[in-house]
């Protein structure tokens, strides 16, 4: 790719001593490992064979492999010679999970900006400088920024640029559009199947009365901007067989609430003595799946009014 659009992700254009950063490993050589720095426009580094692993290395391709990418921390920087050591074995579990979650937002900051680079024949070092850099220091990253453009305009106006003449009506347009499409949250769809049955004197009323309850009780509204409001939905396909469904944006909430509502319809429907057998654990659902579903349940809606309406008709007869 040109020259014109790479660039390093951060205003520094070395890393600072002490810094984590991510890597991809180009070779591995008797003193070590030759590395790009990915966030650094892959400037070259090195990480020494002593700084692999603080234990015996007994094979060096179990601990590093060429096309990898690996979380390293920065020994040294020599700005003049352009040499910059690096340690895999002083990383944290923790270091690790910052340094990808870092990554991964300034890869989809870069992901962005070389599009309008290229599409509006702009350096993408000077929209760095001019965008990039400036929300960085605002808000801490400029992906956070991106992110709370999407509900407030303010923050990708032109006014909030008045001292760069690079930015454009026509750039900062085009940058709202690719943040909409890459980063405005996807809702995901899940689904459990079960068999709830009780055999009981109130055997149905009983059945109704838990699932009702169930989902009021597990139905929320979000009570601040990082909660998500939930809504359970419990239909009937054919008895004993329920679907349950719900849809967020978080995949491990959509499935803990799923699996919420089937211990507590098994804690109530028990109550009479009643069973819930799970037939399909919750999952995420496609969109194709989501659609015969709710195909099924039209269907089953459809079948049970024209039975209520040959119902009424032999009722008249009567």
């Amino acid at each position: 790719m040109s020259s014109q659009y790479s660039c390093r992700f951060y205003e520094n254009k070395y890393p600072e001593v002490d810094d984590v950063v991510m890597v991809n490993v180009q070779q591995i050589a008797e003193m070590g490992a030759y590395v790009k720095l990915l966030e650094y426009d892959n400037i070259e580094g090195m990480v020494l064979l002593s700084e692999l692993s603080s234990r015996r290395i007994r094979s060096i391709q179990k601990l590093i492999r060429v096309g990898r990418n690996e979380v390293v921390t920065v020994l040294r920087v020599d700005k003049e010679k352009g040499y910059i050591d690096l340690s895999k074995k002083k990383v944290s579990s923790e270091d690790i999970i910052s340094c990808e979650g870092k990554y991964q937002k300034s890869k989809a900051v870069n992901v962005i900006m070389r599009q309008i680079a290229e599409k509006f024949n702009e350096d993408i070092i000077r929209l760095y400088e001019a965008i990039v850099w400036p929300l960085a220091k605002k808000y801490g990253h400029c992906y956070d920024a991106f992110k709370l453009s999407i509900n407030d305009d303010s923050i990708l106006s032109k006014e909030s640029f008045a001292n760069s003449y690079l930015v454009t009506d026509e750039i900062l347009k085009d940058i709202k559009k690719q943040i909409q499409r890459r980063m405005t949250p996807t809702v995901l769809r899940f689904r459990a199947d079960v068999e709830v049955s009780c055999f009981n004197y109130e055997g149905i009323d009983a059945i109704k009365e838990t699932l009702l309850r169930v989902e009021e009780e597990l139905t929320t509204e979000a009570t601040n901007d990082e909660d998500e409001s939930i809504s359970i939905k419990i239909k009937l396909v054919a008895a004993p067989l329920y679907v349950i469904s719900t849809q967020c944006y978080n995949k491990n909430l959509g499935i803990e609430k799923l699996e919420e509502a089937i211990a507590k319809i098994g804690q109530y429907i028990g109550k009479y003595d009643g069973v819930c057998n799970v037939v399909m654990p919750p999952k995420a659902i496609s969109a194709n799946e989501d659609a015969e579903l709710k195909a099924l349940l039209e269907n089953k809606e459809l079948e049970e009014k024209g039975s209520d309406e040959d119902s009424d008709e032999e009722s008249d007869d009567e």
